[in-house]
């Protein structure tokens, strides 16, 4: 089956609001096309709905994108701020290897990326967000078919998300993400999240599972 254009989301939301979000992605090799818009990113967001179509968020994880390094897979980050990717080839990762990513948020409302690597935590950004010191977050594995090009498939090998967590908005430790959790799948309950050719398939709802080629 060949890669429907534009967007497909795979993973979950939260449908409060809370303080961060954090856990381990899997990184696979993709088969995004050179000089494109093709990308595919599997990452942790935080984000706020500010009205007037204006969202806010910053985002971390890895991505493999064709209009930069393409055949590559590279941490990065994005925000609203800047509205721009940022790559940190600092951090070498491939196919096989895992990232731990934490995105979360001090009491004074500066969001922050971290990365896991060489045994301890690295800061990837700052940024100072208007959304205040909670937000809704996301865990999705994101795949984006440039509109532009004609239509192929885009491989994905199976991504797998676990130990996911999250923090309380009014402080305290860390949890993890359960069904107890208000979450947005956009499935019913039971059925299998299905975008673009591409499925979901939760091993603990909602802190471990894998998506990608069905």
């Amino acid at each position: 089956m060949n890669t429907p254009s534009g967007y497909h989301h795979l993973g979950a939301g939260t449908s409060g609001e809370w303080g961060g979000v954090s856990g381990r992605l899997s990184v696979v090799d993709v088969s995004v096309r050179p000089n494109t818009y093709d990308f595919v990113a599997s990452r942790f967001m935080a984000k706020r709905d500010m009205g007037s179509g204006r969202i806010s968020w910053l985002e971390a994880g890895w991505a493999e994108t064709g209009w930069s390094s393409p055949g590559k897979q590279r941490v990065y980050t994005f925000n609203t701020n800047t509205n721009a990717w940022q790559f940190y080839d600092q951090y070498p990762i491939r196919p096989g290897d895992t990232v731990w990513v934490d995105l979360h948020t001090d009491a004074d409302g500066i969001w922050q990326a971290w990365l896991w690597w060489n045994n301890r935590w690295n800061l990837l950004t700052t940024q100072k967000l208007p959304v205040g010191k909670s937000a809704n977050m996301e865990q999705y594995v994101e795949v984006h078919a440039d509109a532009k090009q004609p239509i192929v498939r885009i491989d994905v090998p199976r991504v797998t998300v676990d130990n996911v967590q999250l923090r309380p908005a009014e402080g305290g430790p860390a949890r993890y993400w359960r069904e107890d959790v208000a979450t947005q799948t956009g499935t019913a309950p039971g059925q299998q999240l299905r975008r673009g050719g591409f499925c979901l398939d939760w091993v603990t709802r909602y802190d471990t599972w894998t998506a990608g080629d069905c």
